[in-house]
């Protein structure tokens, strides 16, 4: 089936409202026929309308649509919504403060969409790019159940506190990834532009150097002229392990497990997947979703094979007639005390309430564990860049010392 990104074309208009004033501006639809169609439900009069040219670089340099607009969207409609604003026209409204252009040629799809009869949930499901199964879902129970600005509000705090748990994670990522591509370029640069320098005031001493600085020197004379295959070497790393975890199941459960198992980064990563399974489960539970449902959208969520397997087994074990709680003590995964929070949920009715809970808990221990690594990969770095950076001046400067000694 065709993409309605694809099909949808940009008008540009010149009419009269109700009052008589004239009004210029833009608008998306399929076609024309449909585009005068929708100026004349805004009660405008078409004067003039043609097709807006795209500019054949707008398409190579157009800005993409990632998780931060798609939650911002939200928030935004959920907010029009409650204060009673017609969905329609919150649309419209939404789509004109949006920044990104690519976001608000989305927002005035799905706005056509609905003026031509589609519920919501059946316009965002044309962008399943953009809007996930669970998206969807939760959208679509908004509308069955008769609440759907209840169900934005609560869509609108998932996508913002999934994105916040998103965002502590990068933070934690950034700085010593960042620290690390430094210092492996001011390593080269050191090896190819410093080393030959006291390698030509060594040749001149005449005098056999050290095996440290002469280990430094071969490395450097390798990088000056095979640099070309380092660079390449690494870009072809990144690009094998990128393709085979997109490809291979098999390195796809190897580096999730692995991730689980770092010795500092594997407790947080941990504790935002448990963190996520809560969020979405109570979410989703709470939009009226059968529970047996809520755990398939669940399992999509936890962004780790390892866990998304665990849910899944829990999934079938409730089908099957067991209890939650038994089901996810079961795999071995959760902790204690999201298992007690559980089984209070169950006996209490709470089910949603407990599992919101559990994941208010786990955000704030992601919170303060980022802050804590932070403060403690500080000094750590330091101490790499330290013996890296200070190693090379050792080993340059090591000659001179014995050549002292020496005299």
């Amino acid at each position: 089936m065709a993409n309605p990104e694809n099909n949808l074309l940009n008008f540009s208009y010149t009419g009269k409202d109700r009052k008589g004033v004239t009004v210029k501006g833009e608008l998306t639809a399929p076609n024309m026929a449909l585009a005068k169609v929708m100026l004349r439900k805004q009660s405008v009069t078409v004067v003039k309308i043609q097709l807006k040219r795209k500019n054949l670089l707008e398409g190579a340099f157009k800005k993409k649509i990632n998780t931060i607009d798609i939650t911002i969207f939200t928030r935004q409609l959920a907010t029009m919504m409650k204060a009673g604003v017609p969905l329609v026209q919150s649309f419209e409204i939404v789509a004109e403060g949006l920044e990104n252009p690519s976001m608000r040629e989305v927002v005035l799809g799905i706005k056509s969409e609905v003026e031509n009869g589609n519920t919501f949930a059946e316009a965002i499901k044309k962008y399943p790019k953009y809007f996930d199964g669970l998206f969807c879902s939760l959208i679509e129970s908004g509308e069955q159940s008769g609440a759907l600005e209840t169900m934005l509000d609560r869509v609108a705090i998932y996508k913002e506190k999934s994105e916040q748990l998103k965002q502590k994670i990068k933070k934690a990522l950034k700085y010593p990834i960042s620290v690390v591509i430094v210092a492996f370029i001011v390593t080269i640069i050191l090896m190819v532009k410093v080393v030959p320098v006291f390698e030509g005031l060594f040749s001149s001493f005449g005098a056999d150097l050290p095996a440290f600085t002469k280990m430094v020197v071969n490395m450097s004379n390798w990088m000056q002229q095979y640099w070309y295959i380092l660079i390449a070497s690494i870009v072809a790393l990144v690009i094998f392990v990128k393709q085979s975890y997109e490809k291979s199941q098999k390195v796809r459960d190897g580096l999730d497990k692995l991730t689980l198992k770092l010795p500092i980064f594997g407790d947080l990563i941990f504790k935002s997947i448990i963190a996520r399974y809560s969020r979405t489960l109570a979410t989703t539970f709470a939009a009226g979703v059968p529970l047996i449902d809520a755990l398939e959208s669940t399992a999509g969520a936890t962004n780790n094979v390892v866990y998304e397997n665990a849910v899944m087994r829990i999934r079938e074990d409730v089908a099957s007639g067991q209890q939650l709680q038994f089901a996810m003590r079961a795999t071995n995964r959760f902790p204690s005390m999201a298992i007690q929070m559980v089984s209070i949920g169950e006996e209490s009715g709470a089910l949603d309430s407990m599992l919101d809970k559990v994941a208010t808990y786990y955000e704030e221990e992601v919170d303060n564990a980022v802050d804590g690594l932070t403060s403690m990969m500080e000094p750590l770095i330091m101490a790499v860049l330290g013996v890296l950076v200070g190693g090379l001046v050792v080993a340059m400067y090591l000659p001179i010392f014995q050549m002292g000694s020496v005299v």
